[in-house]
């Protein structure tokens, strides 16, 4: 049958309100008949269906998203009352430009002497072309050496013709904002004209990772030695091939590493040894394989669980469990933004959330759901609120989350990497950036300065330590 024969196969049927006579038509007509109506019911269930509620809303249609009641949650913008934020002025003038004005711009009519003057100050991006240097580099014979030598060249990388500016700027625009290679190009060429080949930028880019491996391995050390610290996974590709993108930062440091595992083998990798400070994580299983001192669960993610279950659980039993934990985990919140209570009345309240949080994990229920977050109550009951007894660890995991949302849009930007090397060089790239942003330094111009001093003295300098944003300027 072709498309018209089926056509008149199912004309004025609805096989969406199927009734007993109208299926019977169908197999009247034949096997084929049927074939082509189980067909149309499978397009209309694709059609139909409803994603999962634990989908990420990243990768869920936009048109099969719920519109928001009410528009937004809250209100763009900061709360009533705060303090305005605005531009700093430049702290130089490049040039002053003097207006005149020889007649009314309104009507044309002769004016005075001015009176005043106001001053506005416009900073542009200027039309900019690349600067090309010719460098004249005397060769000479060291008797002593017995060999030809010659001063060395700090612009450039050995061998490279594109300067530092031009490789660490086309880096940052890689894994510093997520741009895609034919954007960086576009961008080099149209805005600076300075053109530049896909490939070229690549092999630039991985040579900037064998030199900043230092500073990626000095980070690594930080982090597994630092006094708090978050972790958290998403999905990655290479070569094609599902990997995971493992993240762990804190406020002075973000650490990305490409792993084809999500296991356990993954963070033996990066944690060579038991961890002194705090762990904040979700509930991934895996986690739980590292000695840490501390660890704190992300109360939010339990939250999301309640939210998630309650639209498929509508017991009696279910609903008393949900209402009675999600009052604690709100309250112990509360008690944790808390300020002007006793030493005495804190430790009270604090002995009263574990004392109903023990009465949670007893609960008796044959409620599927309920036993199953029981049983996760009982296995993390010490690691619940341990952000009541550390006083810089917050309740949530909502760091490394944030942490790990730049990674997530420059896979949609950039999809993959194509290659093991490719992996590593953006893992090492990536973790540099990120952490320097946080530090407050200057991406671009950190790593200019340092490959400068690399190429002179063959030495990488020191990372840099965070600023201090309290000090005096």
């Amino acid at each position: 049958m072709e498309k018209t024969a089926r056509g008149s196969v199912l004309e004025g049927i609805d096989l969406t309100h199927l009734s007993r006579e109208q299926a019977e038509k169908i197999i009247a007509q034949g096997p084929e008949a049927v074939l082509y109506a189980l067909l149309e019911l499978s397009a209309l269930a694709r059609v139909n269906e409803q994603p999962s509620p634990s989908t990420p809303s990243s990768q869920m249609p936009v048109y099969k998203k719920e519109n928001s009641r009410g528009g937004l949650k809250k209100k763009p913008g900061r709360k009533p009352g705060h303090e305005g934020v605005h531009r700093a002025k430049p702290e130089r003038i490049d040039r002053t430009v003097e207006h005149t004005l020889k007649a009314c711009p309104d009507c044309g009519g002769p004016l005075a002497s001015p009176t005043e003057k106001r001053k506005r100050i416009i900073e542009d991006i200027p039309v900019t072309q690349p600067e090309v240097v010719e460098h004249v580099i005397p060769r000479c014979y060291c008797k002593k050496c017995k060999k030809m030598v010659e001063p060395v060249v700090s612009d450039a990388l050995p061998k490279a013709s594109i300067g530092h500016r031009a490789t660490a700027l086309s880096a940052w625009f890689h894994y510093g904002l997520g741009k895609t290679l034919s954007q960086i190009t576009a961008t080099l060429d149209t805005t600076f004209q300075h053109g530049v080949t896909q490939g070229g930028l690549v092999n630039s880019w991985h040579r900037l990772a064998e030199i900043f491996h230092p500073w990626y391995d000095r980070i690594a050390d930080e982090a597994t030695g630092s006094a708090i610290l978050h972790a958290d996974e998403t999905g990655h590709r290479v070569a094609g091939k599902t990997h995971w993108l493992w993240c762990f930062t804190n406020g002075d440091l973000t650490y990305y590493q490409i792993d084809s595992s999500r296991g356990e083998q993954a963070l033996r990798r990066f944690f060579l040894e038991a961890f002194e400070g705090v762990l904040i994580t979700d509930f991934w299983g895996p986690y739980n394989k590292v000695t840490a001192r501390k660890r704190q669960m992300c109360l939010v993610h339990l939250l999301r669980e309640l939210e998630k279950v309650d639209q498929h659980n509508r017991s009696g039993n279910w609903r008393e469990f949900r209402s009675r934990l999600k009052r604690l985990l709100k309250d112990a919140v509360r008690l944790w933004k808390r300020k002007g209570l006793s030493p005495e009345e804190f430790a009270s309240k604090r002995r009263c959330l574990d004392r109903r949080l023990k009465g949670l994990i007893e609960t008796a229920s044959r409620d599927a759901d309920v036993k199953r977050l029981s049983r996760r109550l009982k296995k993390y009951r010490h690691h619940l609120f341990t952000f009541l007894d550390e006083p810089e660890v917050p309740f949530d995991n909502n760091h490394a989350e944030r942490e790990v949302r730049p990674a997530v849009l420059m896979r949609k930007n950039s999809f993959h990497n194509m290659s093991e090397a490719g992996a590593l060089t953006h893992s090492i790239l990536m973790t540099v950036f990120r952490t320097l942003k946080r530090r407050g330094h200057n991406p671009v111009d950190t790593l200019v300065e340092a490959l400068r001093e690399y190429v002179a003295t063959g030495t990488l300098p020191p990372l840099p330590r965070p600023i201090d944003s309290t000090a005096p300027t």
